[in-house]
């Protein structure tokens, strides 16, 4: 019986294809790209998955490799983004990478998590909030680092490697190193390996 292939092991196999496939979609516009992805936001399977990572390369500020973007993920100013190596980024997420986001090596996002990296200002009383100005703040998701399930990340903060945000979180403030925090807004649980 044959070993199971792992997704680092499909991508190492296929990246001379992959380059080139990014270096061709690359010729086109920026906004030609970005509503490529967005018709192949829903393409299930390893294919769609391909087409994703191509699209995606072609309009990250930098994208690694083995990087998965699962079915129904929705990007914003996706040219503001970094993200490193063995990442997945599971299905309906929302990431709003207007203040720019990084995102580390082997990082796992799960689904329904939304990451924030603006947010409106709302002092001025005399004016609606919507139409009031945006606040950028680059959102930092390091190293090691699994966001649970319906997660929501504010503007402006870091989670530090090793940590671990429990599902149905908000995160309101930045995340220690090995910690594992969760709720609303999210606390500290306790710390990895005590």
């Amino acid at each position: 019986m044959e070993n199971a292939k792992t997704g680092r092991d499909i991508f190492q196999k296929n990246r001379n294809i992959i380059n080139l496939f990014v270096k061709l979609i690359k010729c086109f516009p920026l906004n030609f790209r970005k509503k490529f992805f967005i018709f192949f936001r829903n393409k299930k399977g390893l294919s769609g998955m391909a087409i994703r990572y191509i699209i995606l390369k072609s309009l990250a500020k930098s994208l690694g490799d083995n990087v998965s973007v699962h079915p129904g993920v929705y990007l914003l100013k996706p040219e503001n983004l970094s993200i490193a190596n063995n990442v997945s980024i599971h299905p309906m997420c929302y990431i709003d990478a207007t203040g720019g986001i990084q995102i580390g090596n082997n990082v796992s996002i799960a689904h329904g998590t939304s990451i924030l990296s603006s947010t409106h200002e709302y002092s001025d009383i005399n004016i609606p909030i919507k139409y009031q100005k945006i606040r950028l703040g680059e959102v930092v998701i390091e190293d090691n680092v699994w966001i649970g399930a319906k997660v929501t990340i504010l503007y402006q903060n870091t989670i530090s490697s090793g940590a671990i945000v429990g599902a149905n979180s908000l995160v309101t403030r930045d995340v220690v190193s090995k910690s594992v925090v969760g709720g609303n807004p999210a606390k500290l649980l306790k710390m990895r390996g005590n």
